[in-house]
């Protein structure tokens, strides 16, 4: 007659299953530091998108005023600025304020200041005056904005189209 030991060779002992308890929190530590990485890639992503989303916006509305409208002239010089008459008869001035990183556009008939975009960190408005009258005929326009540690720098031209002969 066979005697029982207590001793069942079909189970875990401890050292097996602190084994696989220690492979398991690797195994689960990798997957949270995975995913925790794609998180913050997709909040930068998404920032940036943001960011570059109003850039844009900003600069299709610059340039459907420039081309619609008539630039001041007396406003050449400045690369800040961009003082322009609008096809609807207002008047409007965008404005580049460095030490805030913003672009501003002032309406000239209600005397308010209205934030186009944020983040701006250069942004200048070059104007073409080769005209006999002195008109400024173009003007070009280059915006750099940054969101993190990601910069992206977006251009625009706009043609006066009164100007064009």
């Amino acid at each position: 007659m066979a005697t029982r030991t207590g001793k069942s060779g079909t189970g875990l002992t401890i050292v097996e299953l602190l084994i696989a308890l220690a492979i398991t929190g690797i195994l689960l530590a990798a997957v949270a530091v995975a995913f925790h990485a794609s998180i913050v890639n997709y909040q930068e992503n998404e920032d940036i998108f943001k960011t570059i989303n109003s850039a844009r916006q900003a600069l299709f509305r610059m340039t459907t005023q420039i081309r619609t409208g008539l630039v001041d002239p007396n406003d050449i010089s400045n690369e800040n600025t961009c003082k322009l008459l609008c096809a609807d008869g207002s008047e409007v001035t965008y404005r580049y304020d460095s030490p805030s990183n913003t672009l501003y556009l002032y309406d000239h008939g209600t005397g308010t200041d209205y934030v186009l975009c944020e983040n701006v960190t250069d942004m200048t408005f070059n104007k073409d005056n080769n005209t006999e009258a002195g008109d400024v005929k173009s003007v070009r326009i280059s915006m750099t904005v940054v969101s993190s540690n990601i910069e992206r720098t977006l251009s625009a031209a706009a043609a006066v189209r009164k100007v064009l002969k």
